[in-house]
């Protein structure tokens, strides 16, 4: 099984994170490629950054199609441009935000999650609201961190993490929290342990969800939403 992970950012730092903490947990017989554009925001935490990458990040969608995987991981918690990925793939493009968000669903009565600044709350909402788990969500938690400063001081992370999930916890009555940001993986497990309910790290659970679906050989259907774009020509 090959499985094409694409980090929509141009952090090589981030990707290497990303690559390292999914080699620790694939299965034995998944072959990994973990990617980044060449151009594009270095991070993303804005809709403008989202659809800056957008275009880049359909070229690698293309090749992984091309060169013969089975799935994509699309490794950035805003999911920026997942039903284009999926309108031009023959393969399973899996958005970490929206696998992540159905997986919380499905574990605990509510889930909170993490974003880096307060004005990507409003989006986070907004997804939750596309994704259908309205219902399960108790909150977006703040932690005032960009999405460098999450990957290059983990420990400052993981306190900022501790500290605003506890009270989620203790408050609100979350039972999952979700860690929003690709940046943030391998980070999960410290962090369970300390809370004691569940934490999701996002690009662990796509992964997983994308070998399932590989061994299932499920397909996004083509009849409507993800149908193939007309072809024509673009100036």
């Amino acid at each position: 099984m090959r499985i094409f992970v694409i980090n929509p950012n141009t952090s090589e730092s981030v990707t290497e994170h990303i690559r390292r903490e999914l080699e620790k947990i694939k299965r034995t017989d998944t072959e990994l490629t973990v990617v980044n554009p060449e151009h594009g925001p270095v991070s993303i935490e804005s809709v403008y950054d989202e659809t800056l990458a957008g275009p880049p990040t359909l070229e690698l969608v293309r090749r992984a199609n091309e060169e013969g995987y089975d799935a994509i991981v699309l490794a950035c918690f805003s999911d920026p441009a997942l039903d284009a990925a999926k309108e031009i793939s023959d393969i399973p493009v899996i958005g970490i935000e929206e696998a992540t968000m159905h997986m919380a669903a499905m574990l605990g009565h509510k889930f909170s999650i993490t974003t880096a600044f307060r004005s990507r709350v409003p989006t986070r909402d907004l997804h939750v609201r596309l994704r259908g788990v309205e219902s399960a969500y108790a909150s977006t938690l703040v932690l005032n961190m960009s999405v460098l400063e999450m990957d290059a001081n983990p420990e400052k992370a993981k306190g900022r993490i501790l500290e605003l999930a506890r009270k989620a916890v203790e408050e609100e009555g979350v039972e999952v929290i979700i860690l929003g940001c690709a940046g943030l993986a391998g980070y999960s497990e410290d962090v369970e342990r300390e809370l004691g309910v569940v934490v999701l790290d996002p690009t662990s659970v796509a992964l997983k969800v994308a070998e399932a679906m590989v061994d299932l050989g499920l397909r996004h259907s083509k009849i409507g939403r993800f149908a193939r774009p007309p072809v024509k020509e673009i100036k």
